[in-house]
């Protein structure tokens, strides 16, 4: 199977370098590379969400890094994205408690309100549903993530006020 290629804009603002030197200042010189993780989250925040190769390759220029030891982490991590992704990504978590919870069901449920598989995101680019490891909230299972916030305790009704209020503009994504 051929891998799609996705290429976007590389804008490192003034204010992101800024941002990512400081962050690097947390670290003594020698070791950079431990600035990865954070620097990664900054400038996939400040590129609609994704990480292209391309970009990945700046952020190994910046660090002082082989492109290699971005990659490797970017696509081990299911926090970062490899590609364009819908505005609203619903990330359930698949573990067990929230499995004995119903979670397969309900993530069934979401995709076929949305008209979407799993991994695909909705044809107006707002919506998109993944499954991923443990998000640490077995208490409250099922649950997700949304943006920066868990959604708790869920339920077909709640999914649906989520979509809604998706669609309505009330759900913000980023505690920043």
């Amino acid at each position: 199977m051929e891998r799609k290629h996705y290429t976007q804009q590389i804008n490192i603002t003034d204010a992101l370098m800024a941002r990512i030197n400081e962050l690097l200042s947390h670290y003594p010189s020698d070791k950079r590379k431990s600035a990865l993780l954070p620097i990664l989250h900054e400038v996939q925040d400040a590129h609609d969400n994704w990480l292209s190769i391309e970009l990945q390759d700046k952020v190994a220029e910046i660090i002082g890094i082989k492109p290699v030891e971005v990659y490797e982490v970017v696509t081990f991590y299911t926090m970062f994205n490899q590609r364009p992704i819908g505005k609203y990504m619903f990330e359930f978590c698949q573990t067990s408690p929230c499995c004995l919870n119903g979670v397969e069901n309900l993530m069934d449920y979401t995709c076929n309100k949305l008209g979407v598989k799993v991994g695909e995101p909705t044809a107006d680019g707002m919506f998109e549903v993944r499954g991923v490891e443990c998000l640490g909230a077995c208490g409250y299972a099922p649950m997700m993530q949304l943006g920066d916030f868990y959604q708790e305790h869920l339920t077909e009704e709640k999914i649906d006020q989520l979509i809604a209020d998706c669609r309505d503009n009330k759900i913000t994504l980023h505690d920043k």
